[in-house]
Protein backbone atom coordinates (compact mmCIF):
# COMPACT_ATOMS: atom_id res chain seq x y z
CA UNK A 1 0.00 0.00 0.00
CA UNK A 2 2.94 2.35 0.52
CA UNK A 3 4.40 1.98 -2.42
CA UNK A 4 0.79 2.70 -4.15
CA UNK A 5 1.34 6.25 -2.88
CA UNK A 6 5.00 6.33 -3.66
CA UNK A 7 3.63 5.99 -7.13
CA UNK A 8 0.96 8.53 -7.03
CA UNK A 9 3.32 11.06 -5.51
CA UNK A 10 5.69 10.58 -7.90
CA UNK A 11 3.40 10.95 -10.63
CA UNK A 12 2.32 13.86 -9.40
CA UNK A 13 5.41 16.06 -9.37
CA UNK A 14 7.15 14.40 -12.12
CA UNK A 15 6.33 15.30 -15.75
CA UNK A 16 7.78 11.91 -17.04
CA UNK A 17 6.75 8.45 -17.41
CA UNK A 18 6.55 6.67 -13.78
CA UNK A 19 6.02 3.09 -13.29
CA UNK A 20 6.73 1.36 -10.18
CA UNK A 21 7.67 -2.40 -10.69
CA UNK A 22 6.37 -4.42 -7.92
CA UNK A 23 8.16 -7.72 -6.81
CA UNK A 24 7.69 -10.55 -4.96
CA UNK A 25 8.37 -10.16 -0.86
CA UNK A 26 7.11 -6.44 -0.64
CA UNK A 27 10.36 -5.20 -2.96
CA UNK A 28 9.47 -2.99 -5.62
CA UNK A 29 11.18 -0.58 -8.56
CA UNK A 30 10.70 2.61 -9.88
CA UNK A 31 11.31 3.36 -13.33
CA UNK A 32 11.21 6.83 -15.23
CA UNK A 33 11.16 6.92 -18.70
CA UNK A 34 12.68 3.38 -19.06
CA UNK A 35 15.74 4.23 -16.58
CA UNK A 36 15.79 2.66 -12.93
CA UNK A 37 15.91 5.04 -10.27
CA UNK A 38 15.22 3.45 -7.27
CA UNK A 39 15.17 -0.39 -6.27
CA UNK A 40 13.70 -1.61 -2.99
CA UNK A 41 15.09 -5.05 -4.07
CA UNK A 42 19.09 -3.41 -3.85
CA UNK A 43 18.81 -1.60 -0.91
CA UNK A 44 16.63 -3.52 1.07
CA UNK A 45 14.52 -0.56 2.49
CA UNK A 46 11.89 1.68 1.51
CA UNK A 47 12.97 5.13 -0.35
CA UNK A 48 12.99 8.46 1.22
CA UNK A 49 9.67 9.81 -0.55
CA UNK A 50 10.69 13.77 -0.34
CA UNK A 51 14.61 12.56 -1.45
CA UNK A 52 13.01 11.18 -4.56
CA UNK A 53 10.58 13.41 -5.44
CA UNK A 54 13.96 16.40 -5.66
CA UNK A 55 16.05 13.47 -7.11
CA UNK A 56 13.47 13.26 -10.20
CA UNK A 57 12.86 17.02 -10.31
CA UNK A 58 16.22 17.67 -10.49
CA UNK A 59 16.95 15.36 -13.24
Amino acid sequence: MRAVSLAALLKKHCDNEVELIPSTGGVFEVVVDGVLVYSKKETGEFPDEQRLVKQLANS
